[in-house]
């Protein structure tokens, strides 16, 4: 990960302090590893691993995703945790950061037999969280429906409700208008700003290609579209649809309905909609998807490596806004980094508006209310609008938005830790 923060550490006055305060943030305040037994539908007993990575709590309590994969280890979960403070930074709300997850594979099994595991990973991991300590989201392999077993099955044992104890779940008992959209449309708000300031343009007839078919992807797809955008593209782990002439509202029910309703893979729409689909492509691999003028990374860490930013620019590539967490490797990161021209926003800015609005559930279930989405809507295109200003302010006259995203998120860190004693 490319922290820009090197010219702090030569300020001749706070050079040593940014030095101390950087070395302070890269250790977790508190590491959590537990078992997660399970019972199958075979009535077989299966036991899994869970962890929670509870990194930073200097701006508030912690809070991050769980992620359910499995890939997932101590490892991933530190390098997506350390990321996480900063991202939780720059939304102004008071949030340390965190992440956590299992490598538990949801794929293949019933509901059933994710209900009970999600229960017995809540069994663990209820004695660790708090409204006030510890607030965990969903992420990959975790959406509304385990976010619901895992809070009923938290309900049952601490016999707390109404405890704003989980983010993402249901309107039916404390969930927030937008959540599910949140992420997706914070990513197009956030390219909105950039393109307008930037390059004196909109998205308006802008050929974007979108990664991955989740969340994330679905609704900056959505968002996209109703500004005016060509989607040309979504993809999940074994492919990628192709729409040289956009993508259809007709093409995006499916998609939902294929991902929300069916639980399929997108091979299953071929020839369901206007789209070609590739099989063993993502749309960074892909050199016969012609000109793409914006690119939604929206599916997973390390997608976009250097072949695939260097195809990117081949294509024309104006910008890279990522909706995913870290999803260009260090590698494509200094591709981009060596055509100026290219905005490009990491996720920690494009995609905070995901946690934004788990914040501010948070703050609906502390009053006890529930919020109408206009309103939630026009916090989060606040919330946007605020990040950029941080980003484009202290990247200065010189800085690029992507060092400028690092140093604001680095320094309102660094200057709570000092407030806190923490470091001095």
């Amino acid at each position: 990960m490319a922290l820009a923060i090197e010219p702090l550490f030569h300020d001749p006055v706070n050079g040593d302090f940014y030095k101390r305060a950087f070395l302070y943030m890269t250790e977790p305040e508190r590491m959590i590893s537990f078992h997660v037994p399970w019972m199958d539908d075979e009535g077989k007993l299966n036991v899994n691993r869970g962890w929670r990575v509870e990194f930073s709590s200097a701006l508030g309590p912690y809070k991050g995703g769980l992620r359910f994969h499995p890939t997932v280890d101590d490892g991933i979960l530190k390098f997506l945790g350390f990321e996480q403070i900063f991202k939780n930074a720059l939304t102004g709300l008071p949030l340390g950061g965190a992440k956590g997850g299992s490598d538990f594979d949801p794929k293949g099994k019933s509901e059933a037999e994710i209900r009970r595991f999600c229960e017995s990973f809540m069994t663990q991991l209820c004695r660790y969280i708090d409204a006030s300590t510890d607030v965990p989201a969903g992420d990959i392999g975790v959406g509304g429906r385990e976010i619901g077993f895992m809070y009923g099955q938290y309900k049952r044992l601490s016999n707390k409700h109404g405890e704003g104890v989980l983010t993402g779940k249901s309107l039916l008992f404390g969930g927030i208008h937008f959540r599910p959209e949140a992420t997706g449309y914070g990513a197009v708000y956030m390219a909105q700003h950039a393109i307008e300031d930037k390059l004196g343009q909109t998205l308006e007839g802008k050929r974007c290609a979108v990664s991955g078919s989740g969340n994330v992807a679905q609704y900056a797809s959505q968002m996209l579209m109703k500004l005016g955008a060509k989607v040309v593209s979504v993809s999940d782990s074994n492919g990628v649809i192709v729409f040289e002439n956009g993508m259809t509202p007709g093409d995006w029910d499916e998609v939902i309905h294929a991902k929300q309703v069916k639980r399929a893979r997108l091979s299953l729409l071929e020839g369901a909609t206007s789209g070609v689909y590739h099989h063993g492509h993502s749309p960074w691999t892909l050199p016969g998807l012609q000109q793409i003028d914006f690119a939604f990374p929206c599916a997973t860490q390390n997608e976009i490596d250097e072949a695939g930013a260097q195809l990117l620019l081949e294509k024309g590539c104006m910008g890279v806004f990522e909706g995913a967490n870290l999803p260009t490797t260090a590698e494509g990161q200094a591709v981009l980094r060596s055509n100026p021209k290219v905005l490009y926003i990491p996720g920690k800015a494009a995609n905070a508006g995901g946690v934004g609005t788990s914040g501010l559930e948070m703050s609906q279930n502390a009053s006890k209310t529930q919020w109408k989405k206009e309103k939630v809507d026009a916090m989060l295109k606040e919330m946007m609008s605020g990040i950029y200003k941080q980003m484009v302010e202290a990247a200065g006259d010189d800085g690029t938005l992507e060092e400028g995203c690092n140093r604001a998120g680095f320094l309102k860190v660094a200057h709570a830790l000092k407030g806190l004693g923490w470091v001095y």
